[in-house]
Formats: C-alpha cells, sequence, structure tokens
C-alpha cells in the first residue's frame, strides 16, 4: 500500500497536540466562515497568512487558510475526511502538499496528490480544484528538487484532463543560471521570503480573479425579468 495514499494524524513528537488543535481550529472555522476560497497544506501554505502579500491579494477573496507545518499528503487526506471540508462551500480549493513526503517516490507522492484532488472532489462535486506545483528546494541542485519536478511533472499528466482541475506553475525564477537557489527567495532554501511567495503565488491569485468572476459573469448576462 502506497503510505501516500493513506490518511493518518502526525506522529506528535512533542506531546504537545499541537496538529491536532490546529486541525480542530480549523474545523471550527468552517462553522464560523463562509469562504469563497480555500488554501489547504503544508508550511508553504501556513506561513503565506503571515505575509504582506496575504492581505493585500488574498484576504480581499475572503480565503481560510488551512495549512499546517510539516504536513504530508496523507496528513492532508486524513484532515479534508475528517471535518476540514463540512459547513462550507468554497468556489475554489487550493491545494499544496508533498514536499514533506521525502521518504516517497516521485510516483508514490503524485498518487497522494491525485487522491487528495479525488477525495475533494467527492466531498465539494460543484468546486474548482487548483493544484501549485512542488516548489524547488536546496540552495544546490539535489535529489529532492529532482524528486518534486518529477512529482510535477506526474502530477500535470494525470490531472489534465479533468474538469474544473487547474495547475499552478510556482516555480517562476527560482532556480538561477548556476543551478542555486538565492536566500532572497527562500532563506532555509524551502520556505519562501516575502519576494519569494510574490514570485511563487501571484499568478495563484490571477487565476483566483478568473475563476470567482465566472459565476458573476453569469449573473451579469442572465436577463432581468
Amino acid at each position: 500500500m502506497n503510505p501516500c495514499v493513506v490518511p493518518c494524524t502526525p506522529v506528535d513528537p512533542h506531546g504537545d497536540d499541537r496538529w491536532m488543535s490546529q486541525h480542530k481550529r480549523h474545523v471550527l472555522e468552517t462553522r464560523e466562515r463562509e469562504p469563497e476560497v480555500l488554501l489547504i497544506g503544508d508550511s508553504i501554505i501556513h506561513h503565506l497568512q503571515y505575509r504582506p502579500i496575504w492581505n493585500e491579494l488574498f484576504e480581499p477573496l475572503h480565503c481560510l487558510n488551512f495549512g499546517i507545518s510539516g504536513d504530508s499528503t496523507q496528513h492532508v487526506l486524513w484532515r479534508i475526511q475528517n471535518g476540514a471540508l463540512e459547513n462550507i462551500k468554497p468556489k475554489v480549493i487550493v491545494v499544496l502538499v508533498g514536499t514533506n513526503n521525502v521518504s516517497n517516490t516521485a510516483e508514490e507522492i503524485s498518487e497522494g496528490i491525485i487522491e487528495i484532488v479525488r477525495t475533494i472532489r467527492g466531498l465539494q462535486s460543484d468546486c474548482h480544484i487548483v493544484v501549485i506545483d512542488l516548489l524547488p528546494r536546496g540552495q544546490f541542485p539535489n535529489e529532492l528538487r529532482e524528486k518534486n519536478a518529477a512529482v510535477n511533472k506526474l502530477v500535470r499528466s494525470k490531472l489534465s484532463s479533468w474538469p474544473k482541475v487547474e495547475i499552478v506553475v510556482s516555480d517562476k525564477g527560482f532556480i538561477q543560471q548556476d543551478g542555486t537557489i538565492s536566500h532572497l527567495d527562500m532563506p532555509d532554501y524551502l520556505h519562501l521570503t516575502e519576494g519569494g511567495y510574490r514570485k511563487a503565488f501571484e499568478s495563484l491569485h490571477e487565476l483566483l480573479l478568473q475563476l470567482l468572476s465566472e459565476g458573476e459573469e453569469e449573473k451579469d448576462l442572465t436577463p432581468s425579468e
């Protein structure tokens, strides 16, 4: 069995139940908010809400951020099967997860991402689903960076024909001509600076504007009685 497609909660090494506390808070938010957009994933999604770009571009779109640092595909899968998508009907659900599945193969990780999309579709039949490419990682070329690139290629090929599923290419200029990644984009060569978030997420914002406007355009074309 591919562990990337088996829903589970992560090990709690510190014994403070932080992960479950965050999940429970997210479930509570589904009862208090009516988001147009839900973003779910790992630390790249989680940290987005603490950057200026969140307040500038994403908060106005009525977004909920359900990122949890350290999450792998199987953890996101467990969350969406255990309340993260209840009580809400977002128009768009954005997924970014997989880079923490370091012990898995590219094929296994891609299947985990596909299973997340399949599960979301089963629970939210009308929404658009946006999958963000895994970002490159590491200052210098390395196996994990190559694996993430392979995952992206597999996911694109498998999801290309799925209706109402979009792929956002996030790697725009992170890898320099000499093969390195700048600390100005990723201070630890994994997480993003404000400038790095703008490189990776401005195209997502543009896509969200298009997807959210589709229903409004249809309303405008409806003849008035």
